[in-house]
């Protein structure tokens, strides 16, 4: 790991990210200690604004998105003492020598984190680099959206590359951020129970899922033009099926983590031409009922007629070893009935039953990894029902649950961007987003959407409220498989 920063700069710092997740992200890190001590943490936006404002815009931001027990005034009044503001159109190279002069001596190390629309990240590292912003003591860390297809990602990454090489350049996916998430890691690779059986050989199916239950929520313009294939899929779910499949990395480090990642993504088969069809389903909500309230449709909400779909069923393969004939099926969509993030993962049945003469039914073991809004591991197996047995061992799948809010009550649960954030500034890259990583899933996501241009394949309007088109149960149950629901 590297040594931590002595500054922390802040692009789009009056935005939404910063309010609802970067403060309130910053201010958990400072209250337990864990900032470096002197770390300063400049904001930088177009709003023609100074210190002072930027410190209560800070106050407004914790005061709105803290819990009450994690309020400290004290620790708060410390906190903001941290905060600087700088005034720059990211558009123009004019202003950012005057960024410099802010940030003053950098020779402690930088870390610039950039939230900021795509077409800015040219000018913005330019910029960066004519004030003298781009050294070699400088990491760089980028939100998404990192393109909208493998030809304008490998764009963007040409132009970060040109200032700031792989090592000192973080990606964003947030939901690598997250407890639940880096436990697949311990799940898998600290007990001897799953691995052995974590293969072709003992799983039959992976369910991943990513509900929302919300619609546009003020993010019209972005998503219509991306969709939820792209919004969804091409980063956060390729990114969980990847930690599902992954092979046993030689040590938990960013590079060995992040090879036995990209091998995973590179082993997809590509979904083109035909098999868009058999293979993938497409959706988009129409006016319905979540949790008791009347919702109107896409179209309605968008104020135009749309193609865009908001909701992906995928039946995909990892073609290796490992993973051959087991399917992974992905699902994600808005307007659902819950929300929800959960892996399933079903084992394969026991190859000889000994209660089926006695009418003793057995259902294959699951796996259940939800990682939203509750944090638990479930294993469910079967167990004798209570009785004397007069007419047969009566079976039941019962659940064997793990609740990290139960069991870790004590510790708090950190927003994901703690530990992101923490990361840029120690410099430890392993739960950041490699290059080949990106471009690899932006490689199988354009085969799909080529495949949908090419065959003119158009969303299907499902109920909000549902769990969306009627063909994505057909998708799975060709398989004899249901959704977990």
């Amino acid at each position: 790991m590297r040594e931590p920063v002595g500054k922390l700069l802040l692009f789009g710092a009056t935005g939404d990210l910063s309010q609802r997740m970067l403060i309130p992200s910053l201010y958990g890190l400072h209250a337990d200690g864990l900032l470096p001590e002197g770390l300063t943490i400049t904001g930088t936006a177009r709003s023609e604004q100074d210190d002072d404002w930027f410190r209560n815009f800070a106050r407004k931001s914790l005061d709105e998105h803290l819990a009450d027990d994690h309020k400290d005034a004290e620790a708060i009044d410390r906190f903001v003492e941290r905060l600087h503001y700088q005034p720059l159109d990211a558009s123009t190279i004019e202003g950012f020598d005057e960024l410099a002069k802010k940030l003053g001596d950098i020779s402690g190390g930088l870390a610039i984190f950039l939230s900021t629309a795509p077409w800015l990240f040219g000018p913005t590292i330019k910029g960066l680099q004519s004030a003298g912003l781009a050294g070699d003591n400088v990491r760089i860390s980028l939100e998404k959206p990192l393109g909208k297809d493998l030809e304008s990602s490998r764009e963007i990454n040409d132009i970060v590359a040109g200032a700031f090489p792989e090592e000192r350049t973080f990606r964003i996916d947030h939901y690598l951020g997250k407890e639940t998430v880096q436990n697949i890691l311990a799940l898998r690779f600290g007990n001897s129970l799953f691995e052995p059986s974590w293969n072709a050989r003992g799983i039959d199916h992976v369910q991943i899922t990513i509900s929302e239950t919300v619609g546009l929520e003020g993010r019209a313009g972005y998503y219509d033009e991306v969709g939820a294939l792209r919004d969804m899929v091409q980063n956060h779910m390729l990114q969980l099926l990847a930690l599902v499949a992954m092979e046993p990395p030689a040590r938990v480090d960013g590079t060995a983590v992040r090879d036995e990642k990209v091998k995973v993504l590179r082993s997809l088969r590509p979904i083109t031409g035909s098999d868009v069809s058999q293979l993938t389903v497409t959706g988009q909500y129409d006016s319905g009922a979540v949790k008791g309230a009347i919702v109107r449709g896409y179209d309605e909400e968008l104020e135009k007629d749309s193609d865009t779909e908001t909701f992906v069923a995928i039946k995909a393969h990892v073609d290796n070893w490992r993973w051959q004939g087991v399917p992974f099926y992905l699902r994600t969509g808005k307007r659902m009935p819950e929300r929800r993030s959960e892996i399933s993962i079903q084992f394969k049945p026991v190859p000889h039953s000994i209660f089926a003469e006695r009418g003793g039914a057995l259902q294959p073991n699951t796996l259940v990894i939800r990682l939203q809004p509750e944090e638990y591991v479930r294993l469910l197996v079967m167990a004798k029902q209570p009785g004397l047995d007069r007419d047969g061992v009566r079976l039941r799948e019962v659940p064997l649950n793990l609740s990290l809010d139960t069991e870790f009550a004590g510790t708090r649960r950190r927003i994901a961007y703690e530990r992101l954030l923490l990361d840029l500034i120690e410099g430890d890259p392993t739960l950041f987003v490699r290059r080949d990583e990106v471009e690899a899933q932006w490689a199988w996501i354009d085969g799909i959407r080529e495949g949908w241009a090419s065959s003119d394949m158009k969303p299907k309007g499902y109920a909000s409220g549902s769990w969306g088109p009627s063909s994505s149960v057909a998708l799975t149950e060709r398989d004899g498989v249901t959704w977990n629901e």
